[in-house]
């Protein structure tokens, strides 16, 4: 099994994007057109291929200078456990020396403590309005 990392967006399928995360239990909601802006609106991203197909994601979100928050990691389920996600991480952490990268899971804690990430403080969170309810956003 050859397993391509790409960095760039070129010829994403957000569609299949959309359709796999769904079937794997990933989805949250967020449509074909939100996958792909929330994407090109991040700091860096990394998407895992095996035969074209997508089986992996990451990406980051970076002020560029001293913060960085790392979400929608994800591998699919049956590609788990063979360090497809360490290696999208690597990927990743390697575009912000000098930053304080954060991030909250709620199931993968030694996933990340095995990167060399440490628990911290508490985080909190609020939506603004409605869930994915962004229309405007949306470019």
């Amino acid at each position: 099994m050859t397993v391509v990392y790409k960095r760039d967006l070129e010829g994403v399928d957000w569609e299949e994007m959309k359709a796999v995360l769904k079937a794997d239990d990933f989805d949250n909601g967020r449509s074909p057109e939100q996958l792909k802006a929330l994407f090109a609106n991040s700091y860096a991203t990394c998407i895992a291929y095996v035969d074209g197909c997508i089986i992996g994601t990451a990406r980051v979100l970076s002020d560029g200078v001293c913060n960085a928050y790392a979400v929608d990691v994800w591998t699919h389920s049956s590609f788990r456990r063979q360090g497809i996600g360490s290696k999208m991480m690597e990927r990743l952490l390697i575009e912000l020396p000098g930053q304080h990268v954060y991030l909250s899971t709620g199931d993968a804690v030694e996933f990340y403590k095995e990167l060399g990430f440490t628990e911290q403080w508490i985080g909190l969170g609020r939506v603004v309005g409605q869930w994915l309810d962004s229309k405007s956003q949306v470019k």
